[in-house]
């Protein structure tokens, strides 16, 4: 291909669309008409001889060419970004900036420690606030830069909020061993009939309650509780479970006197996003946090 002959302004509306799969979204994001956002999507197609987005019930889902394709483009956009605007750089080593980040005790417990210890030596003089997630996306806190990031699990977004894909999460169940014994297997009908400590964790409505209603059943849920540690030590004692990400479990596994099973329920690994306000403008330290943690935490 002819870079001469290629508009680059079909890479910016490609990251756009990428990050938020969403005609009518990207059109608010870049001040232009949904038109003008579906013609160029349909130019990218021609020169490139691929769908790149597909039209789904689930949304526009991106082909394997259009996710190969991602990160190098996005981090092209950056670099451009960085040098058009007068090649100044973020020190990680000699910066002072304080992240504030608005989370569940999920990413506080399971990430932060991780992050925490990269810090130290890469950049010891940044400082983190973390708050808790609301229900609702807090678009405002975003946009005035009250919170510099959100990290959790995200349905539709307002505009101008920015959604960058950072883990797929496991869900496991989590027990007091001294009180149920469910080291045979747990089945569906097991699981439903068991008492349940649901975290509600800045959501209104879980992945297991909506599949649980899309097949028209119910759990036992006894309690509701807005953090996993909390959850998890109330358990201990108890016949009751909490169902936990993979992730964190793990670590409480090691810690505390409680055994895990799988889920029956075929319920796929769920997005944990990071959201940031797109008015925001440029801000390569916050560039730089976000690539940090997709860095150290994608692979794991």
């Amino acid at each position: 291909m002819n870079i001469r002959n290629f508009d680059l302004n079909l890479l910016v509306i490609f990251d756009a669309l990428m990050r938020e799969r969403n005609v009518s979204r990207v059109a608010d994001q870049l001040a232009l008409s949904q038109p003008a956002i579906s013609n160029a999507l349909n130019r990218l197609r021609s020169l490139l001889d691929d769908q790149l987005l597909i039209r789904t019930a689930q949304g526009m889902q991106p082909t394997a060419l259009a996710l190969s394709l991602e990160a190098p483009i996005r981090q092209a956009i950056q670099q451009i970004e960085t040098t058009l605007s007068g090649g100044h750089q973020f020190d990680p080593q000699s910066s002072r900036r304080r992240f504030r980040i608005a989370t569940t005790d999920y990413a506080e417990l399971a990430l932060m420690p991780r992050l925490l210890a990269y810090m130290r030596t890469t950049a010891p003089g940044i400082e983190f606030d973390i708050l808790d997630l609301p229900p609702d996306t807090p678009t405002k806190a975003l946009e005035d830069g009250n919170l510099d990031l959100c990290i959790g699990r995200f349905g539709e977004l307002p505009p101008r909020i920015r959604r960058t894909p950072f883990l797929k999460e496991n869900l496991v169940v989590a027990y007091d061993p001294q009180q149920l014994d469910l080291t045979t297997g747990l089945d569906l009908d097991q699981f439903l009939a068991l008492r349940h400590i649901w975290v509600s964790g800045g959501q209104h409505r879980g992945v297991v309650d909506m599949w649980l209603d899309d097949n028209n059943l119910e759990r036992d849920i006894v309690l509701v509780t807005p953090n996993y540690l909390g959850a998890t030590h109330l358990i201990i004692g108890n016949d009751m479970v909490v169902v936990l990400p993979k992730r964190m479990a793990d670590q409480y596994s090691g810690l505390l006197p409680i055994k895990l099973a799988p889920l029956p329920l075929p319920i796929p690994p769920f997005d944990v996003d990071i959201i940031t306000s797109s008015l925001r403008g440029d801000d390569l330290a916050l560039d730089w946090l976000i690539g940090t943690l997709q860095q150290e935490f994608t692979a794991i």
